[in-house]
């Protein structure tokens, strides 16, 4: 993986330049890996709860580098190999949701179901 893409996911205390790419590309790539991702529900959850403003913030960063990882184009698998390519990503995703499930609220969770039930995703 290029180096200039390791400092954007690991970039120290620039969660409003991660924010701000993150709400660029998420939904964009959502659809993308629509059909290689088995807990939705819980990423777009996850999601809700980075833009939260009363999450507290290393609980955001945490979410923040996930997320940005995930939309990021080029990583250790590319996104673009079929079947593999949001494999890396997933992983990642769910060891930083489950170190920071408990602040994903009731309110991000319906937020989410509302969001993909309004979304057309290739599945």
């Amino acid at each position: 993986m290029d180096e200039a893409k390791i400092g954007e996911i690991l970039e120290p205390r620039d969660n409003e330049k991660r924010e701000e790419r993150v709400r660029e590309r998420f939904w964009s790539t959502l659809k993308k890996a629509a059909r290689q991702v088995p807990f939705m529900e819980e990423i777009v959850a996850g999601y809700y709860c980075a833009l939260d403003q009363d999450t507290p913030p290393k609980v955001r960063g945490i979410l923040l580098a996930a997320l940005a990882y995930f939309v990021l184009p080029i990583d250790i698998l590319p996104d673009f190999i079929f079947g593999l390519g949001f494999t890396d990503d997933m992983a990642v995703l769910a060891a930083a949701l489950n170190a920071v499930r408990s602040h994903v609220t009731p309110a991000h969770r319906i937020a989410a179901r509302r969001a993909l039930d309004e979304t057309d995703l290739e599945t």
